[in-house]
């Protein structure tokens, strides 16, 4: 019989988050999710400007509510000696350093990771930035989309005959989180195997943000080094891979069918009364189907334009044919699939108003992530943290009334 452990699998480790928006915070956010301590060091003048973005409650994102879900939230004003002494004393003393300013930002305040190495070498210190920490570029500052755009997501979204498209959310800096709380549990289980926190022997966790969506880009470079194919955008099919594509219901609903299999296409024309397609012998194989792809769009849409998307979804299950309607939100709200899972928390905020949060991920059988508390107000713990490194309430006092906290 499994049994879970409410704690996590991180409990015990200590992580300082230093950063804002997007790419740090979500490394930072995926840890504290599974148990870490995360201290998340803001300015005391308005804190990460994420807490500003987007849908707001009572002046604060609802965003913040997941991207800073049990954190910890310390001000220090960093062009404060004062600030900057406790921000590294934090710093020795973690497991995990997050951190996404520009390159050479923590060398000036002394925080930078051959600073820190010096002192402790076990230090790990994850640096996500637009370019990384090395090569010409290095200095220019790095959002999302520019990585998106240069590690080459951008060229291939979209319609061949359109400019190129964004994804609705900001993958560039969720992707260059997601290398980072990779690369950070390899660091902790490699100083843990070389003698732990006090010996073992630390690392610098180099993200770049291009680097990171040029990471998914499968077979990309091969492609175009051995037979000079540049992939292009090709809007919501597979390319080279027929049929796979996005179609319109009768009702105005999208529905994705992936017929691409050579038994699931003969199912799939089969389901749709097709039995000349399902039988041409040209058709039986991808490389022949490559060939009449548009042909084939065309028959599976104009099926398409006669089903509502549950008649549809229907027959294609019926079928076997791997399909889907794509999900708006409210769609995924009271999906039954969804549901089952427990894909959503519910919680309230300080008011009590109840507030829906998306479930945490991955599932873990016998250590699973656990929401703690929501984003937390702007510098909520600073006396918890400054009380636990020694400091006095008077001590707190002096340093928020001299401009440090």
């Amino acid at each position: 019989m499994t049994t879970t452990n409410t704690a996590g699998p991180l409990a015990g480790i200590k992580v300082l988050e230093l950063g804002t928006l997007i790419a740090g915070p979500f490394c930072a956010r995926m840890l504290g999710e599974f148990g870490a301590e995360v201290i998340k060091i803001e300015s005391p003048d308005g804190g990460d400007p994420i807490r500003k973005w987007r849908v707001l409650k009572d002046g604060t994102s609802l965003w913040w509510s997941v991207q800073s879900r049990n954190k910890k939230s310390l001000t220090l004003n960093m062009k404060h000696a004062r600030g900057r002494a406790i921000a590294r004393q934090l710093a020795l003393e973690a497991d995990i350093i997050i951190e996404n300013y520009r390159p050479g930002v923590l060398e000036k305040w002394d925080l930078g990771y051959e600073q820190l190495k010096a002192i402790n070498p076990a230090t790990i210190m994850v640096r996500l930035s637009g370019f990384g920490q090395t090569g010409p570029m290095k200095d220019l500052p790095g959002f999302g989309a520019i990585g998106e755009s240069m590690g080459g997501l951008r060229y291939v979204s979209g319609h061949a005959d359109r400019p190129p498209v964004r994804v609705g959310v900001s993958i560039g800096d969720s992707v260059a989180a997601l290398h980072g709380a990779i690369g950070a549990m390899m660091a902790l289980r490699h100083r843990d195997a070389t003698g732990g926190k006090l010996q073992g022997e630390g690392q610098m966790v180099d993200v770049a943000l291009y680097e990171s969506v040029f990471n998914l880009m499968e077979s990309l470079v091969p492609e175009f080094d051995h037979a000079g194919v540049v992939r292009e955008r090709t809007g919501g099919a597979l390319p080279g891979i027929v049929p796979s594509n996005t179609y319109t219901t009768r009702d105005g609903e999208n529905i994705v069918i992936a017929g691409n299999g050579d038994a699931i296409f003969k199912r799939l024309m089969l389901a749709m009364g097709r039995i000349d397609l399902a039988g041409d012998p040209q058709l039986e194989r991808n490389d022949g189907r490559v060939q009449r792809t548009q042909e084939i769009d065309d028959a599976i849409q104009a099926w398409c334009d006669t089903q509502d998307i549950d008649s549809a979804l229907a027959v294609l299950k019926a079928a076997d044919v791997p399909a889907g309607k794509i999900y708006s939100v409210r769609d995924m709200m009271v999906d039954p699939q969804f549901l089952a899972r427990g894909m959503f928390e519910q919680h309230q905020f300080a008011d009590g108003t109840p507030v829906k949060l998306p479930a945490i991920s991955p599932k873990l059988s016998a250590t699973p992530g656990h929401t703690k508390w929501l984003g937390p107000a702007l510098g909520e713990h600073n006396d918890e943290i400054l009380q636990s490194l020694g400091y006095s309430a008077a001590d707190i006092a002096a340093m928020k009334e001299d401009g440090a906290l």
